[in-house]
């Protein structure tokens, strides 16, 4: 019996990267997303992560067909950057409706499924944000740390069902992620320049980043373990990234992020 995956955010970036190393691995591919592009190598669905009915009845048809669902992987999600004292709060709902309630509908819907069957992974993609809080970036940063906690409680609340959960935190990736992100440099003079040098500075980090298929065979090789972390960093200097801010006193780690992105 094949193994099937279902990838939300699955036609763009880390998502569509994934949807094609899995397939070559022999799964049954499924995205769901919200628009339309079809991949040669999955059944597209369409759904918003946000529309909870929507992705269950997506999900509840994959059940109706393959009988089971192996891997959940989140992949959908977007970024804003701007000053938090003039972001706007529809912007800043947004942010936490897709990257954080988003995986949480999802997470829903194939759970019953998955707690039945006694077996099952979700991944999420997260991000290094989660563990360093990027300035002018700061709803992105506090949807993805959000998330990491969300992950950590899920983990421990579904153990006995046998099922477990991973948050994937990548560092710059060089995807459409960026030129999507909702910018705002509203305030920009008041805050002496320093929005825009902040992002242009992070956007030219992203663009030289790694690329998404990196993140796809770091997944599925995590996929293949018996046991997984709840909690990974992707590439030997993000993985020490995270491992410093742990050791480091905040007041340095603040410094330093300062002098990247803030100053």
């Amino acid at each position: 019996m094949r193994k099937v995956i279902v990838i939300t955010g699955g036609t763009s970036g880390i998502g569509a990267a994934c949807a094609k190393t899995f397939a070559a691995l022999g799964y049954a591919v499924y995205t769901i997303s919200r628009n339309e592009k079809l991949i040669s190598t999955a059944v597209s669905l369409r759904a918003d992560v946000t529309d909870a009915q929507a992705l269950t009845r997506q999900i509840n048809r994959i059940i109706a067909e393959e009988g089971h669902i192996d891997i959940l992987l989140c992949c959908a999600g977007f970024g804003i950057s701007g000053a938090l004292e003039f972001t706007q709060s529809d912007a800043a709902h947004k942010q936490l409706e897709v990257n954080l309630f988003g995986v949480d509908n999802a997470v829903k819907a194939v759970l019953p499924q998955m707690r039945g069957q006694g077996s099952g992974k979700i991944f999420v993609i997260s991000s290094v944000a989660a563990c360093v809080a990027i300035p002018f970036q700061g709803w992105y940063s506090v949807s993805k740390s959000a998330l990491n906690a969300y992950i950590l409680a899920l983990a421990n609340e579904i153990r006995d069902f046998g099922i477990q959960v991973c948050a994937v935190m990548p560092g710059d990736i060089c995807t459409g992620f960026t030129n999507a992100r909702w910018k705002s440099e509203t305030g920009d003079a008041l805050y002496g320049g320093r929005i825009h040098r902040s992002v242009a500075r992070m956007e030219k980090d992203e663009r030289n980043g790694m690329p998404p298929e990196s993140v796809a065979h770091f997944v599925s090789r995590l996929a293949l373990k018996k046991r997984i972390k709840p909690l990974c960093s992707v590439g030997f200097s993000y993985k020490a990234v995270c491992i410093l801010v742990k050791f480091l006193p905040i007041r340095v780690v603040t410094r330093i992020l300062y002098f990247l992105y803030g100053k």
